[in-house]
């Protein structure tokens, strides 16, 4: 065990001023807690007091090496200190000690033995000890150490240095990560590779996209990086890093300032991160810091991203069921529609089933964000039972008191904050039982909690469901026309951003309520960007770079397959001209879209879905005239591309 990989740069101060042997052992306690290698400060300082009471751990010469075993040990780990003016630690020569080194131990084996000896070794040698005392900054103090361990241990040094070439790792790894899992996590990890690759260092980056996660981190990646770079807007898979540095950003951070990112890894500016049992402990010291709009934000994207397959697979299956009810001849069948033919009945049923599960994973995986695996049960039901109305009055449910969406909402943050109370509340209990406790106490106590509180709310968060129902289908005309070219505009504001998310969401929401206008306006707004993007590179090339115009015609596919994050590159190379000109297109097409009429009872699939929309031809209309509206108003704000742009580029 090489002393280099039990120190920190959190782990290590110089030039302390301290006033005794009680401050020096406070300033090397709050070392090891800055670096996370503790569960329990308190105790972990007692350990040492006790080990003191038996006789001081100055060795003379001005050394002195604190030590204790302790089960407040996370892992085994040392704190160093230079203390210029030096401190009476009673050391066995009588002279004050001015250098120190605090070991951390583990109460499993004798580690602490082992590190000691070895430091012994070290310490030995007087110019060693006084270039410490001499070392500017903590650098130099590591470089230092790293050079003393090489010279001791020659033998290790060659090994450990033909193991590095065999090994030949990842320093830095990433794991990229959007509510979708569509363009941004692709995006976020090609920018990081590429940025990682520009200035000179290995990474590896794991996509948790739609179709699951690709390129996994293995635990020897894990094990040899130098830090991790979570840009995700969902949750991930955390516990796997415990230990490590991690830098946890947004999915845009990644895309916009890999460079950035990458540097703070590589000056260990990250924070070491800590789980327990797969739940993440906060690390006050990490600069990333998330507000409490970006974790609200957070949870509400983990419970969307888990809901879009049902939406979407559902939804689609639903209006397939009304496509071939259309074509059997049962358009004005009323109430039945999509049930009455045979085939389209059983894609309906299909379809419906699928649709049913949507709230239920919605409120579910927000409370798993909240409160991990525990959470995930008594947020489905939470959820369950807001799609039943479960009343007090009526436990099997009240058309009356259905909540929908809203109750759904509600049920996920209040499922996890229950469970993350009830972690709290039964805290008490022995560490033998940390095994019944996520799997029997927590699910238990939440579902029957959140389940009462469900059947408290839901008249009350019923009446609000259908009176905005209501409100969004007695709609006027005027009012229909204005909240569709708003809501089309808000889906080229940030292409796959909060905006953007907000207005799915909202429509999906009212496909669930039968409000399917909302969703025309919804996905037409969201397909016109890229499209618009496409046009301009085609016809309009002196607006563009070489690199630009040649990935233009991708856009024609992303576009009509209702995938927005196509235009991010183009947005994000000149945001002021290139958002602005999409917005307008957007709420073009959301304007004719109203005009028309147009419904889409499918929450996606582009193109591919509008022989269900109620008035194809207007949807078309839509779609076209969108498209080029923002392709006329990329012409008239972007600039002319000069010839040295163009070779520069």
């Amino acid at each position: 065990m090489k002393i280099r990989d039990l120190l920190s740069r959190d782990s290590i101060a110089l030039s302390l001023s301290a006033d005794g042997k009680s401050a020096v052992i406070d300033h090397l306690v709050s070392l090891h807690e800055r670096a996370g290698n503790l569960n329990d400060p308190t105790a972990y300082k007692e350990a040492i007091l006790a080990r003191e009471a038996q006789g001081s751990t100055a060795i003379g010469e001005g050394i002195a090496v604190p030590h204790a075993k302790s089960d407040s040990v996370r892992r085994a780990a040392l704190a160093a200190a230079t203390v210029p003016a030096g401190v009476d630690y009673n050391a066995p020569d009588g002279k004050p000690s001015d250098l120190f080194f605090m070991i951390a131990a583990p109460m499993d084996g004798d580690v602490h033995l082992e590190i000691l000896s070895r430091l012994m070794v070290m310490l030995m040698d007087a110019d060693f000890c006084n270039a410490l005392r001499s070392a500017k900054d903590v650098d130099t103090f590591i470089e230092i150490i790293d050079r003393q361990e090489a010279a001791k241990y020659p033998e290790e040094a060659s090994a450990s240095a033909a193991q590095a070439e065999e090994k030949k790792g990842y320093r830095i790894l990433a794991v990229t990560a959007c509510p979708t899992g569509i363009a941004h996590t692709y995006m976020a990890a090609e920018a990081l590779e590429k940025a990682g690759e520009k200035m000179g260092y290995a990474l590896k980056a794991e996509t948790n996209g739609s179709g699951g996660a690709k390129n996994v981190l293995t635990r020897q990646e894990i094990a040899g990086c130098d830090g991790i770079i979570v840009a995700a807007d969902k949750n991930v898979e955390m516990a796997r890093f415990d230990g490590k540095r991690v830098l946890k950003t947004t999915v845009s951070a990644g895309i916009n300032r890999p460079e950035e990112l990458i540097q703070k890894i590589i000056d260990g500016k990250a924070p070491v991160y800590h789980a327990e049992g797969g739940t993440e402990i906060e690390n006050v010291e990490d600069e990333e810091k998330e507000r409490f709009t970006r974790k609200l934000y957070k949870h509400l994207m983990n419970g969307v991203s888990h809901m879009l397959p049902f939406v979407v697979g559902g939804g689609v299956l639903i209006a397939l069921g009304f496509l071939i009810d259309s074509l059997a001849g049962n358009a004005n069948v009323g109430g039945n529609f999509g049930q009455t033919n045979p085939v389209a009945a059983v894609v309906y049923w299909i379809g419906q089933a699928a649709f049913s599960f949507m709230l239920p994973i919605l409120a579910g995986y927000i409370a798993q964000s909240i409160a991990d695996r525990p959470g995930l049960l008594p947020g489905i039901v939470g959820g369950y039972l807001a799609t039943t109305g479960a009343t007090l009055a009526s436990p099997t449910g009240d058309a009356k008191a259905i909540s929908g969406f809203l109750g759904a909402l509600l049920a996920g943050f209040v499922a996890g904050i229950l469970v993350n109370g009830l972690k709290k509340a039964f805290n008490w209990m022995p560490k033998s039982m940390d095994g019944i406790k996520p799997v029997f106490i927590y699910p238990l106590l939440g579902t029957a909690l959140i389940g009462l509180i469900m059947l408290c709310i839901n008249p009350f968060v019923g009446l609000i469901n259908t009176g905005l129902s209501s409100f969004l289908t007695n709609l006027g005309s005027t009012s229909r026309i204005l909240l569709s070219v708003v809501l089309a505009a808000m889906m080229a504001t940030d292409m796959g951003g909060p905006f953007n998310k907000a207005a799915y969401v909202f429509g999906t929401a009212a496909v669930a309520d039968g409000n399917t206008w909302i969703m025309a306006a919804v996905m037409i707004g969201g397909m016109i960007p890229p499209i618009a993007i496409a046009l301009s590179t085609t016809f309009n090339k002196k607006k563009w770079t070489r690199e630009e115009i040649k990935s233009g015609p991708v856009n024609y596919l992303m576009g009509l397959c209702f995938i927005t994050e196509g235009a991010i590159p183009y947005a994000a190379s000149d945001p002021l001209r290139v958002i602005p000109s999409c917005m307008v297109g957007s709420a073009v097409a959301g304007l004719v879209s109203a005009l028309f009429g147009c419904a889409c009872p499918a929450p996606h699939g582009g193109i591919f879905v509008f022989a269900v929309v109620d008035h194809p031809f207007g949807y078309i209309v839509a779609l076209l005239a969108g498209s080029i509206v923002g392709a006329l108003m990329l012409a008239l704000l972007k600039k002319n591309r000069s010839k040295l742009d163009k070779e520069r580029a």
